[in-house]
């Protein structure tokens, strides 16, 4: 047998002695336990997925060393949760701790790794050349594989609902999509998508299109499809603030739709930082006596920044500071390394998998329409990130009516009062549901939350036709806003039902109630002063990042 793991632990700082000595005595107990299985050969394989190969199984000392990997991750977790540090640091120690475990499985090597090793050997050694030949490949994009990118084609088979590029301007084009019914509801719908990632998250496949949904329930809808800055672009966008998105860029979407659709307001929708742009271009428009929007509807949004779950342990005054002195003034905060860090939020499944199957085992990871729109990922202005970091990550600065000014126009998103869908999603990593429920108690208006199922992505993408997940509400959608929602979330959960299948109908239902009457479906998009200027899904979304 191998020496005692414990053996070269470093002595921990701040963790009292009584409590370090139960933690050493468990995972002693522990691992004499696990050594006496393995000599009687009944060790079974942990309840791991890494470790859940036959190889793993048919190899005693492989198994043994996957057990002993987790039991010394699971020692090491316990001292972070008893050492004496504050909240804010305990988190950190946590991640940091999480990120190394993650790195060093043993799965993670192939010499370590039976599954893989017998990938090779069932292949004549094909999968060490092709896991070799998929490392090159990666390298040379400066990312790792999650998809068969080949499969996919913006405008071919992913972002293929009909539609016009209507308005353009040096910070997005608005799409106006094709109506598929014979009438329509009169008040259209503008989406406003997150600018931290391509539109088509919302328009993938005809299959799980939230688009081409909602223009089939008879809604004519505009989406913004930012500009994707690169470091060749010589027009400023590089210099682009924060009060540029919201002057430039979602009022101006709004009031194109209203001037092509001849209403005084539209229903409008924002998704991520999408609805965070979105609830601070209505506070700057009602500061200035404007109320351009009928219906809000945020889905996974934070207004409310008290709580961002696993990425606090980014967000400080250093890191704020680092990134004022590096982009205030202009440059691009990179999409690559915006990616690089939500993905590392879940490495076991956005990186170390990859690793294993894509290089250790030679294999070419499946085609999958959402890894590869999450592989397409884009670039921001410096001074836009650098202004949203510290006024919303680190200073919740948004959430306080007049903190931020916006030209001379102090924002107050409590004035907002138009009826308002807030959607959050139960296993949300990026905005948790709790913190997507935080909206309710700042927005004034008749409202209704809704919980899905799933994570940040996946919560929303979610089709009616699959009959997949659930989604929690409280009564009907016809009923919202006749009580206020309490202001402790699980509350709300605790009152809430737990309905079968996607939650798109029952916003749809909602939607229908702010939507107005049906009158003909255009015959074409835009108008005189606005002519369709190019088909969906435009050039800006096409723009790579470099």
């Amino acid at each position: 047998m191998s020496a005692h793991p414990s053996a070269a632990w470093p002595v921990p700082v701040g963790v009292a002695p009584d409590i370090l000595s139960q933690i050493q005595a468990d995972f002693s107990r522990e691992w004499l336990r696990l050594a006496e299985d393995a000599r009687a050969g009944r060790l079974e394989p942990p309840a791991d997925k890494r470790f859940a190969g036959e190889a793993w199984r048919k190899s005693p000392s492989h198994l043994l060393m996957a057990h002993a990997y987790l039991l010394s991750g699971r020692a090491m977790l316990r001292m972070v949760d008893a050492a004496d540090v504050s909240e804010a640091m305990r988190s950190r120690l946590r991640f940091s701790i999480m990120q190394w475990l993650d790195a060093i499985a043993p799965s993670n090597f192939l010499a370590l790794n039976p599954d893989a090793q017998a990938s090779i050997l069932s292949t004549a050694g094909k999968a060490l050349d092709d896991g070799m030949a998929n490392l090159m490949n990666d390298l040379r994009k400066g990312r790792i594989s999650q998809t068969d990118e080949s499969q996919f084609e913006i405008g071919v088979n992913v972002a293929v609902t009909p539609g016009q590029v209507v308005f353009e301007n040096p910070l997005f084009q608005l799409i106006q999509y094709t109506p598929a019914t014979a009438k329509v509801h009169e008040r259209p719908l503008v989406i406003v998508p997150p600018n931290i990632n391509k539109f088509y998250i919302l328009d993938l496949r005809p299959e799980n299109s939230f688009v081409r949904y909602a223009v089939q329930a008879g809604f004519t809808v505009f989406m913004m499809s930012w500009r994707n800055p690169v470091p060749a672009d010589r027009d400023g966008i590089d210099r682009a603030q924060w009060a540029d998105y919201l002057d430039n860029a979602v009022l101006p979407a709004l009031r194109v739709a209203r001037e092509i659709t001849g209403q005084e307001q539209v229903n409008a929708l924002g998704f991520c930082v999408g609805g965070t742009l979105l609830a601070s271009a209505l506070a700057l428009a009602h500061g200035r006596g404007e109320n351009p929007v009928a219906s809000l509807t945020l889905l996974t949004t934070l207004l409310d920044f008290r709580d961002t779950g696993v990425l606090e342990v980014f967000v400080d005054e250093t890191h704020a500071l680092l990134r004022e002195r590096q982009l205030g003034m202009g440059g691009l905060m990179s999409g690559r390394e915006l990616a690089t860090t939500f993905s590392f939020l879940r490495p076991n499944e956005l990186v170390w998998n990859y690793v294993v199957e894509n290089y250790l085992k030679g294999r070419t990871p499946p085609a999958f329409d959402l890894l590869f729109w999450n592989a397409d990922s884009t670039n921001l202005p410096g001074p836009f990130f650098a202004w949203y970091f510290r006024n919303t990550y680190l200073e919740n600065n948004l959430k306080v009516p007049g903190r931020c000014v916006v030209g001379d126009v102090p924002l107050d998103l409590t004035r907002l009062t138009m009826p308002a869908y807030v959607f959050g999603s139960r296993d949300d990593h990026i905005v948790p549901w709790t913190s997507a429920y935080a909206s309710t108690q700042l927005l004034r208006g008749p409202l209704r939350f809704v919980l899905g199922a799933s994570g940040h992505i996946a919560g929303v993408i979610n089709p009616p036709e699959k009959k997949r997940r659930s989604y929690w509400a409280i009564g009907t959608p016809d009923d919202d806003g006749r009580e206020p929602l309490p202001g402790d979330p699980t509350a709300w959960l605790e009152r809430a039902q737990d309905c079968p299948g996607s939650w798109w109908p029952d916003w749809a239902a909602w939607l229908q109630r702010h939507a107005g009457k049906q009158i003909k479906a255009p015959a074409r998009a835009g108008n005189r002063r606005y002519p369709p200027i190019e088909p969906a899904p435009g050039r800006y979304v096409r723009v790579r990042a470099t």
